[in-house]
Formats: C-alpha cells, structure tokens, sequence
C-alpha cells in the first residue's frame, strides 16, 4: 500500500506502519489518552510498547506524519478498528480525521470501536463521522472498569468480533 497525502500537500503524511515506527506509535497513545476525557492508562509506557511490538502483526497498522513525525496512528482489523490516536499536539489538525477516513475506505462494510462513555469528544468525534452508539456497558469487561459504549460505522453494519 503507498503512502497518500489527504492533506492536499498541507504535510499530513498516511503510510502503513512498520515494526521501527512502534515506539513513535507508543508515545502518541501515552500522551493522548494522558491528555484525554478518558480514564487514565494503567499501563506504564513501556508496557504499552511491549503490547504494540508484541501484537504488531495482529492488526493493520497506519500512522499519519507531520514534517517526518508520527503524530498520529490508527491500528485495525476487518471488523474492528482497535486504537485511533492522535498526539495532542495535533488534535484538531484533521490527523484523526485524515485516519479514521482512512479505515473507512479499507473497510467499507464497516467495523466497530469502543469509547469510554466519558470520553464526550471523541464521542462527539466519532458522530459527527457518521458512526452511531450501539451498545452501552457498565465496563466490566474492559481493564479499566469504566463504562464504555460500542460505536458502529456505517450504521445499520454488523458489529463482528476481533
């Protein structure tokens, strides 16, 4: 897969992931969940790189660039898209846009998420994107036992499993 400018030349780069870029792609997801309405990692950062490098091949990965710079990523499968992340640095630039337009167009029968239910922005994000709230949980089963909600795209597709 070539690398694709959706920026029109403004600089934002998308390219599939490789294994080198896992400590860039760490130190996104450190610094925006930090930076987020979510509740907080409970995983030091090096575990965080230990879990991406570990599980690289699992999931298709992509980063987005800024002047030679990972200041974004998103990681997926067919029917899941697992982590979108953006450095806060960047938020608000069209990054995360740029990225989950990205997983739509490879994965036009669609695919689910989960967000925490507090995270409103990217709640707000998501929506305004065109994906719908589907199922909403008390987060027993997630790490952080914080109530989440399962997001879908396009509605009306069938939320599958990893």
């Amino acid at each position: 897969m070539t690398p694709t400018d959706p920026s029109g030349g403004a600089g934002l780069l998308l390219r599939p992931a490789v294994p080198a870029d896992v400590p860039a792609i760490a130190a996104v997801q450190v610094a925006a969940r930090a930076a987020a309405a979510m509740p907080p990692g409970i995983h030091r950062p090096e575990e965080v790189r230990s879990y991406l490098a570990a599980n690289f091949a699992t999931a298709e990965s992509w980063v987005a660039e800024a002047a030679g710079e990972v200041v974004g990523y998103a990681r997926f499968t067919r029917t899941w898209l697992d982590d979108l992340y953006v450095d806060p640095a960047h938020q608000g630039a069209g990054v995360g846009g740029a990225l989950l337009e990205l997983v739509k167009a490879r994965h036009p029968g669609g695919f689910s998420l989960w967000v925490f239910e507090q995270n409103a922005p990217a709640r707000a994000f998501y929506a305004a994107r065109g994906l719908v709230e589907r199922e909403h949980t008390d987060g027993s089963d997630n790490e952080e036992r914080e109530p989440d909600l399962r997001m879908e795209w396009p509605p009306g597709s069938v939320g599958g499993s990893a």
